[in-house]
């Protein structure tokens, strides 16, 4: 029989959670079972790696300490690994102890929830025990105290030697047909890959980088085409002006499908063109993207496309016949 002990304190001199740790290790070692201790204060950098450690064990022993509030960070980040990353069909036959001393309120809360988090993630619940420490020294020397800790110790002992099974909760009912929690679909060998690249920073730290590159390259990708949307049509007019000395207009083109009108102020020989609302404008024209596009491509002229009805102006006619002669697309 093989049982790990995860140990969720801080690890302090004066934590009593060690006194009964250490206790339930001396009574386990007497029953011949081979046991295992894992601080996960110690392997902070690396909880996402131990749920691969449940597969082996018959049992569990989840121990933490009440200082202020619940079952403290590193137990709940490790709960939290078993969820994400622990093989379910594993942890279905394996049978789970919590043990909870506190320093202060809240002992018997810890526990339920260390219980309920075990029967969620679908794993065999097993009697535990919870107290509250007030004098460490005096709790170690209580003799009673001690015997009901081996009691307890014994009761995981029979129940995982003979395989104790216990009526159905609501928790495993919400876990079956309830919760929605989206998951991978991963194998336990890739459940247990995985674990293992979330663990290693360097890994971490080169796919943030990659990502961080990806985003850099998608924002100039995109930023690229919305300059080039902003620009669109621009330097067509720009490249097919033809000017006149004597001739001044103000345009303004409200195309479809663009957030700003095409503004373009006609100065003899010199043209301004840009996106955005003018005023003193002597022709307002509004026309779709594909009329417009026609019109740069040379398959249509202004004055067809306003004769025909497929831009519409508001403004001097004359000024609006000059476009053609001024702009050869021709």
């Amino acid at each position: 029989m093989k049982v790990n002990i995860y140990y969720g304190g801080r690890g302090l001199l004066e934590d009593p959670t060690l006194y009964v740790i250490n206790k339930m290790e001396q009574v386990l070692t007497e029953l011949q079972v081979e046991v295992r201790l894992y601080n996960i204060y110690e392997q902070k950098n690396a909880i996402s790696m131990l749920p691969q450690t449940l597969k082996d064990a018959d049992g569990i022993i989840l121990a933490t300490t009440v200082e202020w509030l619940g079952i403290g960070g590193y137990m709940n980040q490790f709960l939290d690994a078993c969820w994400l990353y622990a093989d379910k069909s594993a942890l279905a036959t394996t049978y789970m102890q919590p043990v909870v001393m506190s320093t202060t309120y809240g002992e018997r809360e810890a526990m339920v929830t260390l219980e309920n988090a075990w029967e969620i993630l679908g794993g065999l619940p097993c009697s535990g025990f919870c107290g509250y420490v007030e004098d460490l020294k005096e709790f170690r020397e209580n003799a009673e105290y001690a015997h009901i800790i081996e009691k307890k110790v014994e009761t995981l002992y029979r129940t995982i030697s003979q395989h104790t099974k216990g009526l159905p909760t609501s928790n495993q009912a919400v876990t079956r047909s309830i919760l929605r929690t989206a998951q991978l679909e991963l194998s336990p060998q890739e459940s247990e890959q995985l674990s293992k690249f979330v663990s290693d920073d360097e890994y971490v730290q080169t796919q943030k980088a990659d990502i961080a590159d990806l985003t850099s390259m998608f924002r100039d990708m995109m930023g690229q085409k919305q300059e080039d949307s902003t620009n669109e049509y621009i330097n067509d007019f720009k490249v097919h002006f033809r000017g006149n000395p004597e001739f001044y207009a103000k345009y303004l083109f409200m195309v479809e499908g663009k957030s700003q009108p095409l503004f373009m102020n006609v100065m003899g020989e010199q043209l301004e063109c840009h996106y955005g609302k003018e005023d003193n404008i002597d022709v307002y024209m509004k026309l779709s993207g594909s009329i417009m596009d026609n019109i740069v491509a040379g398959r249509e002229t202004f004055q067809r496309a306003f004769s025909v009805g497929d831009m519409t102006a508001k403004g001097n006619f004359r000024t609006l016949r000059m476009l053609d002669e001024i702009f050869n697309f021709s």
